[in-house]
């Protein structure tokens, strides 16, 4: 009798609906010996396949069965029995994966803003351990010049506002970003005032201790905790905010080769944002 396509597991309770192919995925895992009952941990039990063990991990078991890939959670701890289950399941290539030490100590993205304010004009410099995040406060982070009257030949009525053009922020480097807002006097630029913006708040911020504030407020919406404040230079009258926060969920990527499970290569990369399961 042929395989049927669509098998259904019944996993410590919990049932799970998949394509036979996706269990078959790995050949000398512990799924290629369900259909012919050589295998006595899966019995059939009102026409599904029942199995005693932990149906939330497997979870994780499936969907790395179906796409390759294991997204984890922030706040996950359960790696052992995760590790467990995939030994269980006599699948090795994740189960390595899990047991390697370095992949599941926590790890923690640090990130500083260090804030300058010169009466009307305040500086800002960002540095983080992880480029990806500058990447994305790169993306959100818009400064904006005040055009002043006369030019490109246009002329406004005394009182109205002056027309706003974005100018690109400074970057010394993956790690950092550089911005500023208010006006500078002493510069003798020939452009008016510096205006920030920071999505999605729609406001343009010209005073600098307002602008730091939303900045401090969006990464503690994002997840970052506020470690320390401390002055860098009295003189200048430095201002650093240090924040961390536990790296992001990572996923695992395998890449298989015509050959049986054991040269498949795993690889590691970092998500950008969370994914549901």
């Amino acid at each position: 009798m042929s395989n049927p396509e669509v098998i259904t597991l019944n996993v410590g309770g919990m049932k799970f609906t998949t394509l036979t192919s996706t269990l078959l995925r790995f050949p000398e895992s512990k799924f290629a010996h369900l259909l012919d009952g050589s295998d006595r941990d899966f019995r059939i039990v009102n026409g599904q396949y029942f199995v005693d063990r932990d149906g939330t991990l497997f979870n994780y078991i499936l969907d790395y069965l179906r796409t390759s890939q294991l997204t984890l959670p922030s706040d996950f701890s359960d790696y052992e029995r995760l590790q467990r289950e995939a030994e269980f399941y006599q699948i090795p290539s994740l189960a390595e994966q899990l047991g390697q030490e370095n992949f599941y100590r926590p790890r923690m993205e640090i990130l500083e803003v260090r804030f300058l304010l010169q009466e009307t004009h305040a500086f800002f410099r960002i540095f983080c351990s992880c480029s990806s995040t500058i990447e994305a406060l790169a993306d959100r982070i818009v400064m904006y010049i005040e055009q002043p009257i006369g030019v490109q030949g246009w002329s406004f009525p005394y009182g109205s506002q002056k027309p706003m053009a974005p100018i690109p922020l400074q970057r010394p480097s993956h790690h950092d970003l550089v911005f500023q807002s208010g006006t500078d006097y002493s510069t003798g630029d020939q452009f008016g005032a510096r205006y920030v913006s920071i999505k999605p708040d729609q406001r343009k911020l010209l005073n600098g201790t307002n602008v730091l504030g939303l900045l401090l407020d969006i990464l503690l919406r994002e997840g970052f905790s506020l470690v320390s404040t401390r002055a860098v230079s009295a003189e200048e009258k430095v201002e650093c905010y240090t924040f961390e926060r536990k790296k992001r969920p990572e996923v695992l990527t395998i890449t298989e080769n015509p050959k049986p499970e054991k040269n498949v290569i795993i690889q590691t990369k970092q998500v950008k944002t969370n994914k549901k399961r």
